[in-house]
């Protein structure tokens, strides 16, 4: 590999072209919409692995986004590493938050990136962090350095649940057979300090629905006679945590792992200040659950929140309305043992049974996952770490990271396999969020440190 670091340079401009060309197409698969340019996207993807080296690609069609496979078999006898990653991506919405349209990717220097950042919907989450792998692949193979077997498997479901996925592997379990799995698609703790994900929180995703009158109505005429259901919802919302941010639906923490004083004290070590967190946030003070800490709340603990509440009247100017219908979307960040079927069961009882006369409710579960660790002592995990080791000059400090990546646990289960997840990316990247962003530096690093991965792999296994 003594090659790649020169090889990354002199190919940095071209790396970021391309990158460049794959984030322009808005391959958003919430929105119909984009159901076009989300399918140019994954024959864009076909086509990068083809010339990366790969002697077999297949655009395998679902009964949603297509699932690119392929493969560079080069000795049956040879570990099989399989990379998994999506091509699809966020809506930019707010729009107008952004200081660059989201499809028309720039380069921007930043405190953190003073080599720049490409600015885009999709550069770090995942589309940056997924070709990083297609170009790894290419200086393997042009330079004959690679050292097993390799599979990939890109879909373009990530952001609506993965919902074709699981049918997927199921059906194809020979195919995607592998010795570990790689996923970039987390991040790291800084620049200068590396770290390996080694646990993920499970989701549950609803969406409710409060209906009250057969119509809206006038408010002078009506209010106060009859259940508003934007304000019943609202309040039927902050009943769902208590004076100390502690979840309220019964048997929410049955199954809570509960980290030893030890752990916590491992936790603790990682590097954190919580003025710059404040600072970057531009807020004046933390909030969550009494009892832990930041990286605590956001991470071994589970979560309630609201992404998005609507009803009755919201454009330019009055309209003295009381809606029929309050709407709102739920996520609940789930920490490994609970399971996401049995949470969305306890909170569609719950928020039913906490509806007040006068108004009906709705939940509709959208799609979930469950929570996973993988085990620091594995030939994956000291592989990713020598890896690391190699480029960045530091050992990789392990972390539980507070997103969710449901089909990791589904891995486990139909493939037999453990996941190393290496993440590239920064937590100000903005993912999720308007002027997302990954810094070329993060970029090109990961290029550059993916190849000692499979060196590593293949000689420890």
């Amino acid at each position: 590999m003594k090659n790649i670091t020169s090889y990354v340079q002199d190919n940095k401009q071209r790396f970021i072209d391309e990158l460049i060309e794959l984030l322009k197409i808005p391959s958003i698969s919430a929105d119909s919409a984009y159901k076009n340019d989300t399918i140019k996207t994954a024959d864009a993807v076909a086509k990068s692995l083809t010339k990366a080296g790969c002697d077999v690609v297949e655009i395998c069609e679902t009964d949603g986004y297509p699932i690119i496979y392929a493969h560079k078999i080069i000795d049956k006898n040879l570990p099989t590493v399989l990379v998994y990653g999506h091509y699809d991506v966020q809506p930019p919405d707010p729009l107008d938050l952004w200081t660059s349209p989201p499809f028309e990717p720039v380069i921007k220097e930043t405190k953190l990136h003073p080599e720049g950042a490409i600015f885009a919907r999709g550069a770090c989450d995942d589309k940056g962090q997924m070709y990083m792998h297609v170009k790894a692949l290419e200086y393997m193979t042009k330079h004959g350095e690679l050292p097993c077997n390799v599979k990939f498997m890109i879909e373009g479901e990530e952001e609506v649940g993965s919902v074709n996925l699981g049918k997927f592997v199921k059906q194809n379990q020979e195919k995607l057979a592998n010795d570990v799995i790689l996923i970039s698609d987390t991040g790291m703790i800084a620049k200068d300090v590396p770290s390996i994900t080694t646990g993920l929180r499970g989701l549950s995703y609803v969406e409710v629905e409060v209906t009250g009158p057969n119509r809206d109505l006038h408010s002078g005429l009506y209010g106060g006679a009859v259940a508003n259901p934007i304000n019943v919802l609202a309040k039927m919302i902050a009943s769902l945590h208590d004076e100390n941010n502690h979840i309220t639906i019964p048997g929410f923490y049955d199954n809570v792992e509960e980290l030893s004083q030890d752990e916590r004290a491992q936790m603790a070590k990682a590097p954190f200040s919580l003025e710059s967190y404040k600072e970057a946030l531009d807020i004046d003070a933390v909030y969550g659950e009494k009892g832990y800490t930041t990286n605590e709340r956001n991470s071994i603990r589970p979560t309630l929140d609201v992404n998005g509440i609507w009803g009755g009247y919201t454009g330019e100017g009055a309209k003295t309305v009381i809606a029929s219908k309050a709407y709102a979307k739920i996520s609940m960040r789930l920490v490994p043992n609970q399971d996401w079927e049995n949470i969305t069961t306890l909170f569609k009882n719950h928020f039913e049974s906490i509806a007040p006369k006068g108004v009906t409710v709705k939940v509709t579960p959208h799609h979930g996952g469950q929570g996973y660790v993988t085990p620091i002592d594995s030939i994956g995990y000291q592989a990713a770490s020598k890896a690391y080791e190699q480029t960045f000059g530091k050992t990789p400090i392990p972390q539980r990271s507070g997103g969710s990546i449901p089909i990791v646990s589904l891995f486990e289960q139909e493939l037999k396999s453990k996941t190393i997840l290496m993440g590239f990316g920064l937590d100000s990247d903005a993912i999720h969020s308007p002027n997302e962003h990954f810094g070329i530096w993060n970029y090109l690093k990961g290029i550059e440190t993916i190849p000692y991965f499979y060196k590593y792999f293949t000689e420890l296994s």
